[in-house]
């Protein structure tokens, strides 16, 4: 299906104010865009990652970013542990990416590793539908449930 301008967020739309004028234009951001956004307000400038299916909706910005830059790893674990080295060695956060099910799975060793050693790392994944939860989806794990223990935050 294709996505129309206003879905996209390519083109803010004004909103009306009470008495007819209109207000400055409304700027409509997706949630991918969001993400890379806070990534670069937080000063993270690498991600280490491998595109899959579930996650691909956040490379779109990724790859628009001109403050993030992306390493193409050749697997998901090769990503998180990259992170983690990232952060040992220049004190910046890492930050990793992976797709749901067994592409979010490769990332607990090096998710673990980071944890025990008080290594700052992001590692974002993606994950099927929230209607689909549950349902034993294509590519679906617990990935909160299973990364909680070695985590110190955990979102859905």
């Amino acid at each position: 299906m294709p996505m129309t301008e206003q879905a996209t967020g390519a083109h803010p739309q004004p909103r009306p104010r009470s008495g007819g004028q209109q207000s400055a234009p409304v700027e409509h951001v997706t949630g991918a865009q969001s993400l890379i956004r806070s990534l670069e307000e937080v000063g993270a400038d690498t991600v280490f990652g491998i595109p899959g299916g579930a996650i691909l909706p956040a490379y779109d910005p990724l790859m628009d970013s001109t403050r993030v830059r992306h390493v193409l790893v050749r697997h998901e674990q090769g990503a998180g542990h990259a992170a983690t080295g990232y952060a040992q060695a220049t004190g910046k956060v890492g930050v990793c990416m992976a797709t749901s099910g067994p592409g979010a799975t490769n990332l607990v060793t090096p998710i673990a590793d980071a944890h025990m050693d008080s290594v700052p790392m992001v590692a974002i994944t993606g994950q099927v539908a929230s209607k689909a939860i549950g349902t034993d989806a294509f590519q679906e794990a617990d990935i909160v449930g299973i990364t909680m223990p070695i985590t110190k935050h955990n979102f859905l």
